[in-house]
């Protein structure tokens, strides 16, 4: 049986659809990604908040003193605000940037706004595209279960190509000209 009919046959009077989770609405997905984001933001930022303040020679503090915290610590001193926002367009950088924030004490109105609007961007993304490619591949494992793997492996090699060519790229601009 097609997985959208497996789904309709549990319970047909219950509102099925991609932007649901097991019958709540899309605005009560959304506002829960919301509050989560905005706690792990805000976390993230007063841990940084933290180093700053005196937790030197920490794994966080090497952290913050490594080439991709210093390359966003420059972002973050050139767009401050808007860098915050962006932020979480990314996966992986907005801890980073969220970090740095705190860390770089940039005040925390003009923080809390533009994580505001980060985290509205970041739920939207996740409660629309996230259970969108959940729910594709929990039909994909139900229609076909090699092709859910050979997928997952393409992205996964797609991620690591994209990753080495960064890398190599850095190294490339770091190393001294002749």
């Amino acid at each position: 049986m097609p997985p959208h009919l497996l789904i309709a046959a549990a319970d047909d009077s219950a509102p099925h659809g991609v932007f649901t989770i097991e019958d709540y609405p899309f605005w009560a997905v959304y506002a829960i990604a919301f509050c989560i984001v905005m706690a792990r933001a805000q976390a993230t930022y007063w841990i940084g908040r933290g180093v700053a303040g005196g937790m030197g020679g920490t794994r966080l503090a090497d952290l913050l003193a490594g080439p991709t915290a210093v390359r966003v610590i420059d972002r973050i001193h050139r767009w401050g605000p808007p860098a915050v926002t962006l932020s979480f367009l990314t996966v992986g950088v907005q801890t980073v940037v969220n970090l740095s924030a705190g860390y770089l004490r940039m005040p925390f109105v003009r923080y809390c706004v533009a994580l505001f609007f980060g985290c509205l961007i970041w739920a939207a993304v996740w409660t629309t595209i996230g259970t969108a490619a959940f729910y594709a591949a929990i039909w994909l494992f139900l229609l076909h279960p090699a092709a859910l793997a050979v997928a997952v492996v393409a992205v996964v090699a797609v991620v690591w190509w994209f990753w080495h060519r960064r890398r190599a790229r850095l190294r490339a601009e770091a190393s001294p000209r002749l």
